[in-house]
Parts: C-alpha cells; sequence; structure tokens
C-alpha cells in the first residue's frame, strides 16, 4: 500500500455510474455489453462484472485516484502479463483496442480482465502446500528478472517508516498514547532494520494470503490480486499462508519449502524474516485503517477503531511480536 500525503476523497468514483462502466467497458474493447453490471467487494478500488452480448463476462477494476502513479500501475500489468506469457496460472488483463492494458478515462485509471470463478483456498493438504511452494518459486524466479520502476519496496526504513509518518498524523485520543505507540514502532524499525541489510529483493505479490489462491476444479491453483505487487524479499509471499507462527508451523513451512525446491533455491528465502515481516504487516495494516478513516470509510472499520482501547491492544500486539522476534533470533 503506498501512502500518499494528500488525502485523496473516494468520492471521485461518484461518476462511475453503471452506464459509465459499461460505455468504458465497450469502448476498450469493441465489444457490446448487456445490461448486467454487478458491483463487487474492493475496500480500495472500484470493481464491477460485466457481462459481454457475445457470450462471457469480463471485470472492470477502476483503481483509486491518487494511490499508484501511471508508471505503478503497468508496474503491476506487466508483472502478471509476464507471468502469464509463462504459463503461469494468473488472471492478466485484456489489451484494449488501443493495444494498452492500462486504460485512462478522465484521469481516472482501470484494466479489464476475464472473469475467473472460484473459490479462496481453504485448509490446504500435503500435496497443495507442495504446489503452493511450485507456484510461489516460478513467480519469483520471474519477478527477478528485472526491477519495478515504481512501486512500495517492503523495508523498515522505507515502507514501515513511511506507514508510522502517515499514522502519526492521525488524531491519538491522548498525546501519551501517541508517543508509546510511536516508541513501540522505532523499538522494532531498530531490532529488526539489521536483518533486511544484504537480502534480495524482487517484484513479489505482496499480499499472498490464503483468499488470494483461487482454487477451480480439475485446475491449478490461480494466484489473484497483484495490486499490492511490492519490491521486497521473496519470503513476504510465503509468510501469510502459513497458520501461525514460524514455531507452531514447522509442518506446513517444510512442505512448501521443498515445493519451492523444485524450481528455485530455498537458500533465497531468508526464514529470519518471517516474524519481522509479520511487525511490518501490522503496522501496514494500522495505517491502510488510518487512510479508510481519512476517506470517510467509517463503515469498512471495526467498532472502537482508533478508541483509546484500539491503541492500547495495537501497542501490546506490536510489544508482544517484539518479544517473538526476539525468541526467534535467539532460537
Amino acid at each position: 500500500m503506498k501512502i500518499t500525503d494528500q488525502p485523496v476523497s473516494l468520492p471521485d468514483f461518484s461518476e462511475l455510474t453503471p452506464d459509465r462502466v459499461i460505455a468504458l467497458t465497450e469502448e476498450t474493447l469493441g465489444r457490446r455489453c448487456t445490461n448486467l453490471c454487478r458491483p463487487l467487494t474492493s475496500y480500495i478500488n472500484r470493481v464491477y462484472e460485466l457481462e459481454l452480448e457475445d457470450g462471457g463476462w469480463v471485470v472492470a477494476k477502476f483503481y483509486r485516484p491518487g494511490r499508484w502513479s501511471r508508471d505503478a500501475l503497468q508496474d503491476e500489468q506487466d508483472f502478471v502479463r509476464e507471468l502469464a506469457a509463462q504459463e503461469l496460472p494468473v488472471v492478466a488483463p485484456l489489451t484494449g483496442q488501443n493495444s494498452a492494458t492500462l486504460q485512462e478515462h478522465d484521469g481516472l485509471f482501470f484494466a479489464l480482465f476475464p472473469k475467473r470463478g472460484g473459490r479462496p483456498l481453504d485448509e490446504p493438504t500435503e500435496a497443495q502446500w507442495l504446489e503452493l511452494g511450485r507456484l510461489l518459486a516460478r513467480v519469483h524466479a520471474i519477478g527477478a528478472t528485472h526491477p519495478p520502476r515504481d512501486r512500495i519496496e517492503l523495508d523498515p526504513h522505507k515502507s514501515t517508516a513511511r506507514h508510522l509518518d502517515y499514522i502519526l498524523r492521525i488524531a491519538f485520543p491522548r498525546p501519551a498514547l501517541r508517543e508509546r505507540y510511536e516508541t513501540t514502532v522505532r523499538s522494532v524499525v531498530e531490532l529488526i532494520a539489521p536483518l533486511f541489510a544484504d537480502v534480495e529483493r524482487l517484484r513479489i505479490h505482496g499480499d499472498c494470503h490464503r483468499a488470494n489462491i483461487l482454487c477451480r476444479p480439475g485446475e491449478p491453483f490461480h494466484l489473484i490480486d497483484f495490486d499490492d505487487m511490492a519490491l521486497g524479499p521473496a519470503v513476504q509471499d510465503l509468510w501469510m499462508l502459513l497458520p501461525g507462527h514460524v514455531r507452531d508451523s514447522r509442518r506446513e513451512l517444510n512442505l512448501i519449502l521443498e515445493g519451492y525446491e523444485t524450481f528455485r533455491t530455498s537458500d533465497a528465502l531468508d526464514l529470519r524474516l518471517i516474524e519481522p515481516l509479520r511487525a511490518m504487516r501490522f503496522i501496514h495494516f494500522t495505517a491502510w485503517c488510518a487512510r479508510q478513516k481519512a476517506d470517510g470509510g467509517f463503515a469498512r472499520l471495526l467498532p472502537g477503531w482508533g478508541d483509546e482501547a484500539f491503541w492500547q491492544q495495537e501497542i501490546a500486539d506490536l510489544e508482544r511480536q517484539q518479544q517473538e522476534i526476539r525468541d526467534a533470533l535467539e532460537r
């Protein structure tokens, strides 16, 4: 998630009526749509599924203004197309009549995708853990071929520091809580930053949890939603798939590493970074929620978000995770 300095109001999407979405889809593809245009759940972007008159469905994804630059959006689409060209199971954007995948209308960027049904990955079997390892190794082999032009870099002194700066701009119930939160985060950053010093950075999915693994009968897993694609350590794409902390997920981790070795050496995965990356995810998510609040998305936040009890819990969670990191480094 890229945090911009100036909040961008969600009403920028106000002109995205069904008629407008249908018209832009028809103009881009040169194909007629029926009147079926259904909104799909998306916290950040605006996403719709549309039926085509000549058969089939497409998904129109309108990117939230101000979140990513044109180059950053093109980075995402180029990465997915590179993966698709190597026959990896991803859903690549469609090329429009203008020979482009990234479209723009009145300053609003969007892309069209073929609709793919399926269900999120539940509890993987032993064979599926191996398959996940093979899939991610192939993704990373391609991700390592060249860097992106303008994607966020997962690093304590870069992405996490940026998230903290944004969080500290919002109103805390008491100054003392703000000070405690800042002190705790900076302490975590100081602890984990040396671990990132010599780690390989490559293009990664960035948000690889089970809801972004699509299961389709008789087909390999499909990896979807590259919206949070980043430049970062490869192990970021593994740890969110695990059922818990490393100490409680040895079996699953060993299986996914065994599958990974099929296409890429697991020596490229620095397992020491798993718990530090989990701490960074805590801060990332808090910044994401702060952005939703700034944009008026209160309905997306849990009741009590941002009150005194919330910040006390956030601080306690980070302190526990900090101890988890220390314990893991001592093992």
